[in-house]
């Protein structure tokens, strides 16, 4: 079931937005623009795993790029454990995939969107990329900016 809109659901500060969630079929993607990405809501003890990316100054979800020959479960799963350490008790069940209007020239990509859990954390690991891991209960407030097109996608696996 896709959910459009005539507004965005959600925009960030710098003018991407999160124009249509759909959840169904993982084997179905849509078609109709790029999905070049997938990311992870990673769930413990009623808080969800936020990384801080150093490059874009923020908090975030665990994603990225889907590499050649990889599906997007594979992607988010690879993604997560790259820039937390972390891993799910089980296999990351979908969600949806989100569809965003992305600056400087509004054009559409998708990303699949998984979540799971976990009972225990692993160690976190500085990286090039990712500076902080935190559980956030999308309440509190976190030092810095969070991005809210992921506190959007957090919510919608909560």
């Amino acid at each position: 079931m896709a959910y459009p809109a005539d507004e965005p659901l959600e925009a960030d500060g710098r003018g991407n937005s999160l124009i249509s969630f759909a959840r169904g079929d993982e084997a179905a993607p849509p078609r109709d623009a790029p999905l070049p990405a997938a990311l992870a809501a990673l769930w413990r003890a009623g808080r969800v795993l936020m990384v801080f990316d150093r490059y874009r100054q923020c908090w975030e979800l665990p994603g990225g790029s889907i590499e050649e020959g990889e599906t997007p479960r594979q992607a988010a799963t690879r993604e997560l454990l790259e820039e937390s350490g972390q891993q799910p008790d089980e296999q990351l069940r979908f969600v949806g995939y989100a569809r965003f209007a992305l600056v400087p020239d509004r054009r559409a990509e998708y990303l699949a969107h998984y979540t799971g859990s976990c009972a225990e954390t692993r160690d976190f690991e500085l990286t090039e990329e990712i500076s902080a891991i935190r559980w956030w209960d999308l309440l509190e407030r976190l030092p810095g900016y969070v991005q809210p097109l992921d506190a959007y996608l957090a919510a919608l696996t909560r």
